[in-house]
C-alpha cells in the first residue's frame, strides 16, 4: 500500500499554476478567496507576454520552462490549466518530483494515460486532484442529495443535453484546439463535466452506444455527438451533445424520472431548477427557490468550493472530492463513447478488469 506525504500544517499551502488562459482566471479567482490557507508563489506559461502580464499583476515568479519551475519553486501544489493533451507528462513529471498536482478536466484524453497519472502519485504518496467544480453547484448538490435519500425510487430514464456555441473562431484562436492530440472534441472537452454527472449522479454505467459528428467546423474533432447509456441499474438514458447552437450558449440540462419524483436542472450550465417533483415532500424542497442562479458562464462557480477540500485534504482533514480515481471514472465513460462512434458497436463496461 502507498504511503501519502505528510499533511501541510503549520503554514499555508504553496502552489504553482501552470497555463495562463481561459480557465485559470477561475483558478486566480479561487486562489485569491482562500488566502488565507493558500500562496501562490509561481506562474508558468509558454507564452511570454501572457506570462508577464500574470507575474507582474500577481507579484509572482514567472516561468516560461515547466521543468525549472518544478526544479526551482517552492510549490507544494502544482495546478495544471494547460491543454489537455499536455496533462498526463506534466502531472507524472511533477509527481515524480514530490509535488502534488491539480488538473483541470478532462484529466487525460487517452485512458493508459490517466492510469498512469494515477499510478505515479500513488508512488510517488502525492495527492492527485482532477478538477469537477460544477458537483459543488447548489443546484447539483440539491439534486445529489435527493438521489442519495432515495427520493426518486428507481431511476428510469435520465436525460442530459449540452447545447453550446463554439464559433471556427474559438477554435483557431489557438493550433491546440480541435485536435485529437490536445483537445478532444465536444465530449471530451466541453461536456466533459455532463459527462461525470452520468456517473456520479446516477451510478456506475452498463453500456454506452454513441454516434459523432463534424458537421460545421473545420476542425479534426467532433463538434456534436449523441451517446445512448444503460446503467447497471437498469436505467436507459442518453447525453445529446452540440456546440453548434445558433449565436450563442442555448442549454445545460439533465432530467431525470423516476417512479417516485421528476426533476430537471436547466439554463445554459444547470444552473436552474426547472422542475421539482417528488411524492413526499422533504424540508430541502424550501431551499429550490433560492439554489437557482443566473449566470452567463458555463464553468459555474464552483472551483472556491473545489479548492476547500483540496485544501483540507493537503492538510490532513479531509478525503478529496474527487481524485485521480474518481477523475478515471469519467474518463473511462468518454473513452468508451468515442471507441463506440469510431468502431459503431456498443461498447460494456468496464473497459478492462
Amino acid at each position: 500500500m502507498f504511503q501519502r506525504k505528510a499533511p501541510i500544517v503549520g503554514r499555508k499551502v504553496r502552489a504553482a499554476l501552470v497555463g495562463c488562459g481561459r480557465i485559470s482566471e477561475r483558478h486566480f479567482d479561487a486562489l485569491a478567496n482562500h488566502t488565507k490557507d493558500l500562496e501562490l508563489v509561481a506562474v508558468c506559461d509558454s507564452d511570454l507576454s501572457r506570462l508577464d502580464v500574470h507575474a507582474d499583476k500577481l507579484k509572482v515568479e514567472g516561468f516560461t520552462s515547466y521543468s525549472s519551475l518544478l526544479q526551482k519553486s517552492e510549490a507544494d501544489l502544482v495546478i495544471l490549466c494547460t491543454p489537455s493533451g499536455l496533462h498526463p507528462e506534466q502531472a507524472i513529471q511533477a509527481s515524480e518530483s514530490g509535488k502534488h498536482v491539480m488538473t483541470e478536466k478532462p484529466m487525460a484524453t487517452r485512458w493508459g494515460d490517466g492510469k498512469q497519472m494515477v499510478a505515479a502519485a500513488d508512488q510517488a504518496g502525492t495527492h492527485l486532484f482532477v478538477v469537477k467544480q460544477n458537483r459543488t453547484n447548489p443546484t447539483l448538490m440539491l439534486l445529489k442529495s435527493a438521489i442519495d435519500q432515495g427520493r426518486f425510487g428507481r431511476i428510469f430514464m435520465v436525460n442530459v443535453n449540452v447545447f453550446w456555441s463554439r464559433p471556427q473562431s474559438y477554435y483557431s484562436s489557438a493550433k491546440w484546439r480541435g485536435t485529437w492530440e490536445f483537445d478532444g472534441g465536444a465530449l471530451m472537452n466541453q461536456a466533459s463535466h455532463y459527462i461525470d454527472l452520468m456517473d456520479w449522479l446516477v451510478g456506475p454505467v452498463e453500456s454506452v452506444q454513441a454516434f459523432t459528428a463534424t458537421l460545421a467546423r473545420n476542425i479534426e474533432v467532433e463538434d456534436t455527438a449523441v451517446v445512448n447509456v444503460r446503467w447497471r441499474s437498469g436505467a436507459l438514458g442518453s447525453a445529446n451533445v452540440t456546440m453548434l447552437a445558433y449565436n450563442k450558449n442555448f442549454e445545460g440540462s439533465i432530467t431525470i424520472l423516476g417512479e417516485k419524483g421528476t426533476v430537471r436542472l436547466g439554463g445554459v450550465a444547470l444552473n436552474k431548477i426547472d422542475h421539482w417533483e417528488f411524492e413526499t415532500t422533504h424540508a430541502e424542497d424550501a431551499k429550490v427557490k433560492d439554489a437557482s442562479y443566473g449566470t452567463d458562464s458555463v464553468y459555474g462557480f464552483g472551483h472556491r468550493a473545489y479548492y476547500a477540500n483540496v485544501i483540507q485534504a493537503l492538510r490532513g482533514e479531509a478525503t478529496p472530492q474527487t481524485d485521480g480515481r474518481e477523475g478515471l471514472r469519467s474518463l473511462e465513460l468518454l473513452i468508451a463513447s468515442y471507441k463506440s462512434a469510431r468502431d459503431g458497436q456498443r461498447i460494456s463496461l468496464p473497459l478492462e478488469y
